[in-house]
């Protein structure tokens, strides 16, 4: 069991980070509440037990202090409906007299949610005498908010100094995804395969570089495939293309060599005239895609190149698609691959998806429920498996 499932919140005031970063349309509705819903088995957990829950997250990058289009009091309608109508109180500041009575006055069974942590600019500072303000609310630390935990801020890092290690913990969706992502870097079942998407090679080097430690193979897709063909000498036309990372691609592919790990890129592609939705489109070849022709989806040999390896691995870990998905007609070989892995998981493959693009994508396709995991972590987990120590993590394990 967990320290958080095995704790007694009863009589308790907790303090929970949330990830409640979600994103408001121009009438301030919520239009994916994926991170909310994720929080949702912590929250009741502690009310079930007869706690009271303090509730604090950040929501966008606020410049200049309060702003309207930021205020956490747009989720609150919508936290009472995810919470089954339990009593959502709002508190217009994180610290300072209007937070202290209305966290003092909180009866077991309600929810206190804090305003936005970013309207104080001490928050990202990490500053401590913020941290200390934002822990005399309740009298137990819980950090569910693992797309934070990357963050050295003072709600994610710093203030859990100010609780005894018995009243410090992870939340359920924490627990999940340290878990999760600890059974990818360190237990692995063998072939681990991990599949790399997105637009830049500069974004995902340190990730390419530690898991060539673990994996044994690497499945590049994406934008930042075309940097590693440009760098091989193949013509690729109007793709996207790093040119100051040409030797670093060449580096990483003598190191997965050296190492004994495939680094299997596209050998073909859904080329389009123009980046647009309606633009022509043929399938070329990844040795030379015409002048003026830009690559952007994976082809049909590379979805059955990728689609084998893939089938065949016992732990999968995906961050990035393949192509512009957003656009249908360079949809196929991110929905190709996201099959691939429902069938290899399927076949008792661990498979763990995460990173937003890929997240989009397997909701998209209706495919979040059969895969092993979906992680609600971007930056975090992307450091995560840099190997990098999350001080978000780092402050509860102490």
């Amino acid at each position: 069991m967990s320290q958080f499932s095995d704790f007694n919140f009863s009589g308790h005031k907790a303090v929970v980070r949330v990830d409640f970063n979600v994103p408001l349309n121009d009438k301030y509705e919520i239009t994916d509440d994926t991170r909310m819903t994720a929080a949702v088995p912590t929250i009741k957990k502690i009310l079930k037990d007869g706690g009271s829950v303090i509730l604090m997250s950040h929501l966008g990058r606020p410049k200049d202090g309060p702003t309207e289009k930021y205020s956490l009091k747009h989720l609150v309608y919508h936290l009472v409906k995810l919470l089954d109508g339990v009593t959502v109180k709002f508190a217009e500041d994180c610290v300072g007299p209007v937070a202290e009575t209305a966290a003092a006055n909180l009866q077991p069974g309600e929810v206190l949610l804090l305003e936005n942590l970013r309207f104080h600019k001490e928050e990202e500072k990490g500053d401590k005498a913020f941290a200390e303000k934002l822990s005399k609310l309740g009298d137990v630390y819980v950090n569910d908010a693992f797309g934070t935990a990357h963050r050295a801020h003072a709600s994610t890092a710093v203030i859990a100094e100010f609780f005894a290690a018995d009243k410090r913990m992870f939340g359920l969706l924490m627990e999940a995804e340290v878990s999760n992502g600890e059974k990818v870097l360190s237990g692995a079942g063998k072939p681990f395969t991990a599949i790399l998407g997105g637009a830049k090679v500069s974004d995902k080097i340190l990730i390419i570089e530690n898991l060539m430690e673990k994996a044994n193979n690497i499945i590049i897709g994406g934008g930042m495939a075309y940097t590693f063909l440009k760098a091989q000498g193949k013509e690729i036309g109007n793709s996207l293309v790093e040119n100051d990372k040409l030797d670093l691609a060449l580096e990483l592919l003598a190191k997965a060599k050296a190492k004994g790990v495939q680094l299997i890129l596209p050998v073909d592609s859904v080329a389009a005239d123009k980046f647009a939705a309606d633009a022509n489109t043929q399938i070329v070849s990844n040795d030379n895609i015409p002048a003026g022709w830009m690559g952007l989806d994976i082809g049909e040999k590379s979805v059955a190149l990728f689609s084998e390896t893939i089938q065949q691995s016992k732990t999968i870990l995906w961050n990035g698609p393949m192509g512009v998905f957003e656009m249908k007609a360079f949809q196929n070989g991110t929905k190709a691959v996201a099959d691939a892995i429902v069938i290899a998981t399927s076949q008792g493959a661990f498979s763990l998806v995460g990173g937003g693009d890929s997240v989009a994508a397997v909701n998209q396709f209706g495919l979040s429920e059969k895969v092993s995991y979906v992680s609600t972590g971007g930056g975090a987990l992307l450091e995560f498996f840099e190997g990098k120590v999350l001080p978000g993590i780092a402050a509860i394990k102490g």
